[in-house]
């Protein structure tokens, strides 16, 4: 169908609910022993980070972080959580995901959003960005 007959008066871009949707369905796929080890993180949805936490990262533009992970990740907790201890939470920002989504047209909405909900959850799980990086690098070596 060509662009121009495309009827775009019924088309919006995905909302917050359907990036939750897409979060939550990759929760519900993720395989043992990570769903159980998970079961406990929250996630959440937010248009774009707040303004103090894009500066703790010393980022100028709303649309440079799609999500963030926040708490204490398993190798930093201790046997008993802590009194008052807030749960771990995964925050994923729809309007840095839609626009990474928009310029990289070789991947989902679902793909992005599930690629990013595992990345946080990797700090749930211990894992540092290089950690996750070198994983990643040494994925896309291993054609299996």
């Amino acid at each position: 169908m060509a662009l121009e007959k495309t009827n775009w008066s019924g088309l919006h871009a995905p909302t917050l609910d359907d990036i939750e949707a897409l979060a939550s369905a990759a929760l519900r796929d993720l395989p043992e022993p990570f769903a159980s080890l998970a079961a406990d993180v929250t996630c959440s949805v937010a248009e774009f980070a707040e303004d103090d936490v894009l500066e703790g990262f010393g980022m100028e533009s709303p649309f440079e972080l799609m999500g963030l992970f926040s708490g204490i990740g398993m190798t930093e907790d201790g046997a008993v959580p802590q009194t008052g201890q807030l749960p771990n939470t995964v925050y994923l920002y729809r309007r840095a995901i839609l626009d990474y989504w928009a310029e990289h047209d070789d991947n989902t909405l679902g793909e992005i959003v599930t690629h990013v909900l595992i990345h946080e959850l990797g700090h749930h799980f211990g894992f540092s960005d290089e950690d996750m990086e070198a994983i990643e690098a040494a994925a896309d070596r291993d054609p299996q």
